[in-house]
């Protein structure tokens, strides 16, 4: 070939070594190859706007509108920056062998910080961060920007414990710290390791020679990665993780993972297909994910700079937070938190035969302070049915319930056998129930089981609805923000202490935590 390549490349240090590689190989090939700085962005002329091409890659914008722009022949780019639809008119001339895939943690002094409650760790990665929040969730991420030199002199110069890194970017520079741990567990960002040459798709005579450096596996394994990411729809605002590869026996594994930003939420999916029937992995491994939750994780993902609509006064499981509309954009947070108080040997075994629990909170607290062999309760009344569904598994009794307070103290003053009761409660509990009961000459042993302390915080103005649970909750959100929004409310008692703040409330059917989601799904269709 007599034609002198033209190879762009940024002058990053991990730029020219990726650069310099493909050119050496190239030239080992009897190729005559020159680099070719290529400016920013800003300094390039371009005929067309960039969303009409197609040109979206942060780290590879540059280097797309100077081929387009004919400045360039080639291209070179870290593949897992380079997104899965390439700008028109370019495509894929090579793949080479792929090296270290994994991620790598840098530290400072010693590893003691895995095991520790506490720990603040570094990274600029959506997918990092979501991973390790996953695995170590009392953590601190911080966000860590920059190239590989000043990423790691971040690291010494602040008081953090580690920094994660691509282990390729340092390998390749020679900056790889003295304290590493390679992070196995941790699924990779879609085709990271490998380097990508990228060409005009018209430049046949280019094309052919740098088809001469493509590694056929490494090809195979990363572009069944991309097609997984692009089947979840996933960019770098999404974490999303995916590694392939092929054993001895020829047969092609795909591991895929997706999760929510603070890795409280993971789906992962692993298939496997014999070489030659690999091509759909990438997708019916996506497909699988998006069938388990993942089309609405993704959605979520999307919506996360979007305005709250809804927010929950208790954290919702992720069960629970799938079963809400994706309209309502919702989030969540404990705003009491329960303790239990430690309850006397003497004074449990003073309880009546007759026992009441006004909440989940009080059977938990009575059970801290004793086992139920040591208990002597005959007949149980309780509120709700999760606390009947609990005092039956604990206990084995089938306790009477009503769905609130006063229903309950009614119904004992009618159907009661005998004049006494032990009511177990908390120091925040209503006094309805004992009133009634003592009116009634219903003698009342109240026992405080559990402490409930207020800890609401400051919601954004936008929230349109809040979601009640008890009045507790009311009195907590009530510390830090105004009433001008829509209380749901999971039943009466919770709806009375609303009703006193709050103009619009309404009251979910059951006094179940899925009873109010369908109230608030009521008014957020998708």
């Amino acid at each position: 070939m007599s034609k002198v390549i033209r190879l762009g490349t940024r002058d990053s240090e991990l730029a020219l070594w990726q650069a310099n590689t493909v050119k050496d190989q190239l030239q080992a090939l009897g190729h005559t190859v020159k680099l070719v700085p290529v400016k920013s962005t800003g300094d390039l002329i371009l005929d067309k706007p960039l969303y009409e091409l197609g040109i979206t890659g942060v780290f590879t914008k540059t280097l797309d509108i100077a081929m387009i722009n004919g400045d360039i022949d080639i291209a070179v780019h870290s593949m897992k920056d380079v997104p899965t639809a390439l700008p028109q008119g370019i495509v894929k001339a090579a793949v080479l062998k792929r090296g270290n895939y994994m991620d790598i943690m840098a530290f400072k002094d010693n590893e003691e910080f895995l095991g520790a409650r506490d720990a603040i760790i570094a990274t600029g990665s959506l997918r990092r961060q979501a991973q390790w929040l996953n695995r170590y969730p009392t953590h601190t991420v911080v966000d860590l920007r920059g190239n590989v030199n000043s990423r790691l002199e971040k690291l010494y110069n602040n008081e953090w414990n580690g920094a994660i890194f691509a282990a390729a970017g340092l390998e390749r520079i020679g900056l790889e710290p003295e304290n590493t741990i390679g992070l196995t567990w941790m699924l990779p960002a879609p085709a990271q390791g490998a380097i990508m040459v990228v060409a005009m798709e018209d430049d046949e005579e280019v094309r052919e020679a740098c088809a001469q450096l493509n590694h056929e596996e490494t090809d195979i394994c990363v572009t069944l990665e991309r097609e997984f990411l692009r089947e979840l729809e996933g960019g770098c605002s999404a974490p999303i993780g995916a590694l392939s590869y092929i054993n001895k026996e020829n047969i092609v594994t795909l591991k895929g993972v997706l999760l929510n930003v603070d890795g409280s939420k993971k789906l992962e999916a692993e298939l496997t297909a014999p070489l030659g029937k690999h091509q759909n992995l990438g997708i019916d491994c996506a497909k699988s994910i998006l069938a388990r939750g993942g089309k609405r994780l993704m959605t979520q993902l999307a919506n996360a700079g979007n305005p709250i609509n809804v927010f929950s006064t208790k954290k919702l499981t992720n069960e629970q937070q799938l079963r809400l509309n994706i309209a309502a954009n919702a989030d969540s947070d404990d705003f009491i938190k329960i303790s239990p108080n430690r309850i006397s040997p003497i004074v449990l075994k003073k309880a009546h035969k007759n026992v009441v629990f006004t909440s989940k909170n009080a059977v938990e607290a009575v059970l801290t302070s004793s086992s139920v062999d040591e208990l002597k309760f005959e007949n149980m009344y309780c509120v709700g049915r999760k606390t009947r569904r609990l005092i039956k598994k604990k206990f084995g009794i089938n306790a009477h319930f009503e769905n609130n307070a006063t229903d309950l103290a009614n119904y004992l003053v009618e159907y009661l056998n005998g004049t006494e009761v032990t009511y177990f409660h908390g120091n925040l509990s209503l006094e309805d129930l004992p009133r009634i009961l003592e009116e009634n000459n219903i003698t009342v042993h109240a026992v405080e089981a559990y402490r409930t302390k207020l800890s609401g915080k400051k919601i954004p103005k936008e929230v349109k609805g809040i979601m009640f649970f008890s009045p507790s909750n009311v009195e907590s959100y009530l510390q830090e923000n105004s009433a001008d929004k829509i209380a749901y409310c999971i039943g009466e008692t919770t709806a009375k202490a609303a009703r006193e703040h709050f103009k619009e409330v309404k009251v979910a059917k059951i006094p179940t935590v899925e009873s109010v989601i369908d109230l608030v799904n009521a008014d957020y269709e998708d």
